[in-house]
């Protein structure tokens, strides 16, 4: 007995009407429920990271409710940023009740050690919120920039401005703070769920 192909195996499925699914099971398209409520952002580095709180209603109503950066001195070790960085996140997450966190995936860079301390920032913040039950979602800066600013490349100073005219919060002369109320806002706007 000769032995049917794979090909010939499936068209004869197809056409007896198989891997056609029951109207009830068949998949429906959904675009799935928009965010709301408060994602805390954060754009890391080892010595000058920035943090937002950021709350997203669809209706249009959108704050940001908090924002800081950790400036870091020179004089502490690597491990005690990293530790700085883990309390900053601790501290936000204690005093408010997130839905999400959102966090600017790590930049290319051509040096390894500066490829690994970045990593390591990201790391202690996501560390953090990971312990606490949070899910966490990364975004690419040119995506951020993209759905904040409308433009890819946009200069952290026009991401700035676009923060301000779209929840008040001027955040101009901070532009840590402001790259981490972008990445939450970035989540805000792209995030679906069920």
């Amino acid at each position: 007995m000769a032995r049917k192909s794979t090909r010939k195996l499936w068209a004869e499925h197809i056409a007896r009407g198989g891997g056609k699914l029951p109207a009830s099971k068949q998949a429906k398209p959904s675009l799935g429920v928009q965010f709301e409520g408060l994602v805390l952002g954060i754009d890391s580095s080892l010595r000058g990271s920035g943090f937002a709180v950021l709350d997203y209603k669809p209706n249009g109503k959108i704050r940001v409710l908090e924002s800081a950066t950790l400036k870091l001195k020179p004089s502490l070790t690597q491990i005690e940023c990293l530790g700085a960085i883990g309390n900053q996140v601790e501290d936000f997450i204690d005093q408010h009740t997130f839905r999400h966190v959102a966090i600017e995936q790590t930049i290319y860079v051509q040096n390894f050690q500066t490829a690994q301390i970045l990593g390591a920032a990201r790391g202690a913040a996501i560390a953090v919120a990971s312990m606490r039950g949070l899910p966490v979602f990364e975004y690419a800066p040119l995506r951020v920039k993209q759905a904040v600013a409308g433009a890819g490349r946009a200069s952290k100073e026009q991401v700035a401005r676009t923060i301000l005219s779209i929840t008040g919060a001027d955040l101009i002369s901070r532009l840590d703070e402001s790259d981490a109320a972008a990445v939450a806002l970035c989540h805000a706007y792209t995030w679906r769920g069920e």
